[in-house]
């Protein structure tokens, strides 16, 4: 895998330098011409270059699962501080019962359950410090890892099941080392199935090592994560915990609550926090309505953010009330292995509605949604990357795959997104939910961030309405801030005074939460069947 140079490097790049060759796609290197050093943009192949420094992966026909890589990584001298700790019980797990929990475990599911190399273990747990650990000695027997979300229903389960095909199933219990190839399966994730049904997304050794890789060349001391284990953003920061060889503190109560996760950030002296837009909201609340919360997070030196779009309003609203910790967001798919774009340091973070620049070993391209022709720098277009962090596919759905995965291992992302000439990524919008008023796109986000800006408005979201002469109408779910006498006309008027015509909000319904699911994404089929609900009793 050829190195890539830092953007400091010679006026100018070339583009054969920078080629990468992810897992499973064709490795052949553009022709030889320049690369901007600024954006990363090479004109000859109309395709974008992260500018970022390399990281030593081990070569790809190397016999080396995830767990050995990450355990390689490891200091010779242990660490003496925790590798896991329970927020919510406090209890810790050392770095060298870590370990040796890992090699006792593998041993174990080899042994007792004859658990071996390509067998789905299927996981259904609450977080907790036992999960890293059953993580990585699944893996580390080459067993593939298949984590669902324990509060599904026992009909949603069984269509998880039909589509990874477990051999065997834990409700769990603690955890890893034995060889295997690094482009066999790890694991078995589910995508978020937001707008259509869940898909099984098969992950390599090769596609952990090449993501994982990136996030150890962070230093942090202690990273909370407050996201669910299950998800590819928990999934991937939890088995982080090896190659930084720092603290990994577990939110584990059931319920977020933004007052107790501030005041546990405090109590482990947490640098880093991990959460979704809909816990950063929470948190924010909690420091806007306790000011004496903010003083006991003197440590927090960071908070990454991602699974879900970010308003721009509730942004601002966290550099007000944190000005000292630096909001970097980040960007991924499930089929990425979680993030693939992300902002470093207090001058990406600065960049507000950004995602940062592509990180290593990625390549990406804008194109047209319906032409197929790659665009430059600053023109937005759907998102194709490609990359070692690219999934191998969807289990059992070659159809599936080959729609968004072509033979060349570009993957089509169904995003709306540009890259400015500085090589910073903004996603505007899901392709699949931009919202056609006669003939125009009008993005949902867009209004939302807006809608996010009124003092009244504490969340909102944006879903079409279909209409026979417009073809669909922007219509608004609103929840109101605590005391406020907010009423459609009042929200219509601010909208409509701030955007173009065909922009502008048709529909208000109040509601007292928005549907989410467990990254914070919103549910919006679930808030399309509410529009129909609502609007025909209005008839």
């Amino acid at each position: 895998m050829a190195a890539q140079p830092h953007p400091g490097d010679p006026a100018l790049h070339n583009c054969a330098q920078l080629a990468v060759a992810p897992i499973g796609e064709s490795s052949m290197p553009p022709p030889a011409a320049e690369v901007d050093p600024r954006s990363g943009y090479c004109a000859a192949t109309k395709t974008f270059h992260s500018l970022r420094a390399p990281l030593p992966l081990p070569p790809a026909d190397l016999p080396l699962s995830f767990p050995s890589f990450m355990f390689s990584l490891l200091p010779a001298a242990l660490p003496s501080r925790p590798a896991l700790v329970d927020a919510a019980t406090g209890e810790a797990v050392p770095f060298p019962a870590f370990l040796s929990g890992v090699r006792a475990l593998a041993a174990a599911l080899r042994a007792r359950l004859g658990i071996s190399r390509g067998d789905v273990a299927f996981v259904l747990a609450p977080p907790g410090v036992h999960v890293p650990v059953l993580y990585y000695a699944l893996m580390a027997v080459g067993a593939v890892v298949s984590p669902a979300n324990p509060a599904l229903t026992a009909g949603e389960i069984s269509g998880l099941v039909a589509l990874s095909g477990p051999s065997v199933a834990f409700a769990v219990k603690a955890t890893a080392d034995v060889v295997t190839h690094q482009s066999d399966p790890a694991a078995i994730l589910y995508s978020s199935g937001t707008t259509g049904r869940a898909k099984a997304v098969v992950l390599t050794h090769r596609n952990l090592m090449a993501s994982n890789a990136t996030r150890a060349a962070a230093t942090v001391d202690v990273l909370m994560l407050a996201v669910p284990l299950f998800h590819v953003y928990g999934f991937t920061f939890c088995l982080r915990v090896a190659p930084s060889a720092n603290t990994l503190v577990l939110h584990t109560a059931r319920r977020f609550d933004g007052r107790e996760v501030l005041a546990a950030v405090g109590r482990f002296g947490a640098t880093r926090l991990a959460l979704a837009p809909p816990a950063l909201l929470a948190i924010v609340r909690a420091a806007e309505e306790e000011e004496t919360l903010i003083a006991r997070v003197a440590t927090l030196q960071a908070v990454n953010c991602g699974g879900a779009p970010l308003a721009t309003e509730l942004f601002r609203r966290f550099l007000h009330k944190f000005p000292g910790v630096c909001l970097l967001q980040g960007y991924g798919l499930t089929e990425t292995t979680s993030g693939f774009c992300r902002a470093v340091g207090e001058e990406e973070s600065a960049q507000i509605g950004s995602v940062g620049r592509l990180s290593w070993g990625a390549q990406a391209k804008v194109v047209h949604p319906e032409t197929g022709v790659a665009l430059p720098p600053g023109v937005p277009g759907e998102l194709w990357v490609r990359g070692p962090f690219v999934m191998k596919g969807y289990a059992g759905d070659e159809d599936s795959t080959s729609k968004i995965l072509d033979s060349e291992g570009w993957l089509r992302t169904g995003d709306l997104c540009y890259i400015d000439k500085d090589g910073i990524v903004f996603v505007v919008d899901r392709l699949k939910e931009l919202i056609k008023y006669k003939g125009y796109q009008v993005p949902p986000a867009e209004l939302e961030s807006l809608l996010q800006t009124h003092p009244d408005i504490d969340e909102a979201a944006v879903v079409p309405y279909p209409d026979d002469q417009a073809g669909e109408l922007p219509v608004a779910f609103i929840v109101s801030r605590s005391g406020s006498n907010l009423h459609e006309a009042q929200i219509k008027e601010f909208v409509a005074k701030q955007v173009v015509h065909y922009k502008q909000i048709h529909h208000v319904f109040f509601v007292n939460s928005i549907p989410k699911n467990a990254a914070g994404k919103i549910l919006r089929m679930d808030l399309a069947k509410l529009t129909l609900q609502h609007i025909r009793s209005k008839l």
